[in-house]
């Protein structure tokens, strides 16, 4: 069996009257991550960490902010037609584990559908998710809530 492991990271601005989407999951708060898509940076680490483990560029690459057929995009769309990518090279994803950083809203409510949504996306078990979150302790452009980082690292495998 052949397994690689992919790194994902993304950040995105946190903009009054934007909506917070987090894992496919609108969170309730009152500013929300402003982007070309829906800006749901745990969905966007995630299809680079897939995207970079199979050697398929990045989200970027797939899904330009200059292209307005990604203009609004649900992020969980593009994160199953990651799949299908790597899918095509003949790998499957195998695990998830990622990590928010973020000051507010506090996240753990919201884990449990999030993982439900990304599993139903990625084809794999909620099980082989792990979503965990911190906060930068109020340091820099994360601690004033200007904005929202996610990471995230994935395993994919292939038959020989």
């Amino acid at each position: 069996m052949k397994i690689k492991v992919g790194f994902g990271f993304d950040v995105h601005q946190i903009k009054e009257g934007h909506p917070f989407i987090l894992g496919g999951e609108k969170l309730d708060h009152h500013a929300g991550a402003f982007g070309h898509s829906d800006a749901d940076v745990l969905a966007h680490a995630i299809c680079d960490a897939i995207l970079g483990a199979a050697n398929l560029e990045d989200i970027g690459y797939h899904f330009p902010n200059t292209d307005d057929r990604w203009k609004g995009a649900n992020s969980l769309d593009l994160l199953s037609q990651c799949v299908t990518l790597i899918q095509d090279k003949g790998y499957s994803l195998g695990n998830i584990d990622a990590m928010l950083c973020l000051e507010a809203p506090k996240i753990k409510p919201y884990i449990p559908q999030m993982k439900i949504n990304i599993a139903k996306a990625a084809g794999i078990e909620v099980d082989d998710i792990s979503i965990k979150a911190t906060t930068n302790e109020t340091m820099g452009f994360i601690g004033r809530q200007e904005g929202v980082v996610a990471y995230a690292v994935c395993l994919i495998q292939k038959e020989n």
